[in-house]
């Protein structure tokens, strides 16, 4: 059985115990038996990352190893990577090749560690399933009738089906916390411009986040540590010092005040869900932690919220796509023909052939018809309405002064409290196609985890075990204030520990 840990499998390399060719070659053998069922990779760099792995035993050999070295890393396809080809998911961006790296991976990569391939996500990481996008759905490892959660969908269950040490997803309104929880990993959302957004293919540029998704909290503080910092080519990172997160996450601070808010608690919350999730607030109190009962009293806006304020964002950031400077482009000489044809039409009738739209409006609707899925116009179509005339003042506005409400219910709960505890997901996965013809079901998959983006603080999910009736992963979710993940990867190694003896037992 090969290691798991980033930091095991460095150990074992150090050692002569393994080399990391042999580590990538066997992460290459699992893909390869796995993803045609599991659809968790779109592109499998094969060739570059045994390349990548020879290099790094060099490199261990000449004692010049980086904080990633040997460690295996999968990318989500709305992270651009020099050379590849990056698609989000979409039609709208097939064949499209990036000409330069993200700024995480181009950090991931100047500490050694090796990129195996690309992950399927949810088009333009719209979505709570990966069940819109272009290259086919994704399958739960746990339950391949299920689905892996979204939009980062790919990415958890590459990690859960032990294909790479972890991935690199990214959070808008839960998308590494919501997929971690349905597959049973660690998902972390950090604090909003803790990690530069450069070269993150934009959803919702207020909320996106890039986090790791990994098989430990210890390993999620190492990626932080890495992919944390100030970055010249995107203004709202922060200038924050990047603190030591794996020595500030070794001890669980004395007296640490665990909020338990009541609106996350109640009705719509799975019963069995809720027992694991209270287990673990046992757990930490066991440790020495104080349970806080606390209220979020916005809390019942934020899906609301969320979905106008996003969308907007989206139907912003998504106008580029227009066939003529960005993206997938309509076949112009049959969409010619077809005008040409309407034109004749009009005439045979008597009517004016001037009403044609022009070629170029014409040229746009076609392509952007072709180029997007379902949900994604849906969204845009949500998004163009809330930001309209008339409809501004009564959405988008309301919506901007909700989210300040919800911001201030977060610090004003953490003056009471030092992280809070919830479920990150009101149920374990749910059945592929079961909820694709209830958008609002969809969404409310994302109920618990949204509100962090709203608020801009950092959350960490984390397995709390499994379900007694399904056998499927439940996860529970810590928020800390902004810039505190060191807070949450202490609890979430105290909740690991406490996992780790139960399941002994």
């Amino acid at each position: 059985m090969q290691p798991t840990g980033i930091r095991e499998t460095q150990r074992l390399i150090a050692e002569g115990a393994l080399t990391a060719e042999q580590i990538t070659g066997h992460f290459l053998e699992t893909i390869e038996r796995d993803n045609p069922e599991l659809n968790a990779f779109t592109t499998i760099a094969g060739t570059q990352a045994m390349q990548q792995a020879r290099e790094t035993d060099q490199q261990f050999w000449d004692r010049k190893a980086g904080r990633l070295a040997g460690a295996v890393i999968g990318i989500k396809e709305a992270i651009v990577e020099r050379g590849r080809v990056c698609t989000a998911g979409s039609k709208m961006l097939a064949g499209f090749e990036s000409v330069y790296d993200a700024t995480a991976v181009q950090r991931l990569r100047d500490e050694g560690a090796i990129l195996i391939g690309r992950l399927n996500m949810d088009e333009f990481a719209m979505g709570s399933s990966t069940e819109n996008s272009a290259f086919g759905i994704t399958r739960n490892p746990a339950d391949k009738t299920k689905v892996p959660g979204g939009s980062s969908g790919g990415s958890a269950a590459a990690v859960a089906a032990g294909m790479c040490h972890a991935t690199l997803g990214s959070d808008t309104g839960g998308s590494v916390r919501q997929p971690a929880s349905l597959c049973g990993v660690v998902g972390l959302k950090p604090t909003y411009g803790r990690i530069s957004r450069h070269g993150l293919i934009a959803y919702a540029s207020s909320f996106d986040c890039i986090g790791p998704l990994t098989h430990s909290v210890e390993d999620a503080a190492l990626l932080l540590s890495v992919l944390a910092g100030h970055d010249h080519s995107d203004a709202t990172s922060s200038r924050k010092p990047v603190p030591d997160y794996l020595a500030e996450s070794e001890t669980l601070p004395q007296g640490l005040r665990v909020g338990l808010p009541v609106e996350y608690f109640g009705d719509g919350l799975d019963p069995e869900v809720k027992a694991l999730v209270m287990q673990q607030v046992e757990a930490l109190k066991a440790a020495g932690a104080v349970p806080v009962p606390l209220s979020l009293p916005h809390t019942p806006y934020a899906v609301a919220t969320y979905y106008i304020l996003a969308t907007a964002e989206a139907s912003s950031n998504l106008a580029r796509y227009d066939g003529i400077r960005y993206g997938h482009r309509t076949d112009r000489a049959q969409m010619m023909e077809a005008l040409a044809n309407e034109k004749k039409m009009l005439q045979k009738a008597g009517q004016d052939p001037a009403s044609v739209e022009s070629a170029l409006i014409r040229l746009y609707k076609q392509s952007r018809t072709e180029g997007f899925g379902p949900e994604v116009k849906r969204r845009i179509m949500l998004g163009t309405y809330v930001l309209s005339a008339g409809y501004y003042d009564a959405y988008y506005g309301k919506a901007q002064r909700i989210r300040r409400l919800i911001q201030q219910d977060f610090l004003s709960a953490f003056e009471h409290c030092d992280v809070i505890l919830s479920p990150t997901s009101p149920t374990t996965a749910f059945g592929i196609g079961e909820k694709t013809d209830d958008p609002l079901q969809m969404y409310l998959s994302d109920i618990y985890t949204i509100s962090a983006n709203l608020a801009g603080i950092p959350a960490l999910s984390l397995p709390a075990g499994t379900h007694p009736a399904d056998g499927l992963p439940v996860g529970v979710q810590l928020m800390a204030p902004h810039f505190r993940e060191d807070l949450l990867f202490a609890a979430g190694r105290q909740l690991e520990q406490h996992q780790a003896t139960t399941t002994r037992a």
